[in-house]
């Protein structure tokens, strides 16, 4: 019986090897109809909540503008930047970029308006390969990154955007 067992280890390993080469292949890239996730940080209270809802807004109407790709929409996620005072604060500037990281949709991070902010940002999202904007207005930022996904043939959405933006 063991004897049988033996010569019938190479098929098993065989049949093994195949199972796992099959599910090994070109990546498929972005299926149809696939969602991407730009987040935009900025404060939404406090002496600098105007700039941030406006910053906010651009960015939602110009996403409804389309991404220039038919199979690929692009939703807009704003995330309040202010802390309990309302100005921005620098807890919660990284979580919101640890958050964005967190999303595998995730494609672009449109930065926080102040220059310091982003400084603590960048590093979190730069370490994930997703693009950081910032100093754009919101239309700006998407339309960057509709432009990038129009422009490129990958079918990495994510690398698209970071090469185009960050390149």
């Amino acid at each position: 019986m063991a004897r049988r067992g033996l010569r019938a280890l190479p098929l098993l390993l065989l049949l093994v090897v195949a199972g796992v080469s099959a599910g090994c292949g070109e990546d498929e890239g972005a299926a149809e109809d696939a969602v991407v996730t730009v987040y935009v940080s900025a404060p939404l209270r406090g002496d600098e909540a105007g700039a941030g809802r406006r910053l906010c807004d651009e960015a939602r109407e110009q996403a409804a503008q389309g991404s220039g790709r038919e199979e690929m929409e692009v939703r807009v996620v704003c995330l309040d930047a202010s802390g309990p005072g309302g100005d921005w604060t620098l807890a919660k500037v990284g979580g919101n970029a640890r958050r964005a990281t967190e999303d595998s949709t995730t494609v672009a991070y449109v930065g926080e308006p102040d220059r310091r902010a982003r400084r603590q940002s960048q590093p979190i999202l730069e370490a994930a390969g997703i693009a950081t904007t910032g100093g754009l207005s919101g239309r700006e930022a998407i339309a960057e990154v509709s432009a990038a996904l129009r422009e490129s043939d990958s079918n990495d959405p994510r690398q698209a955007v970071y090469d185009a933006v960050e390149g």
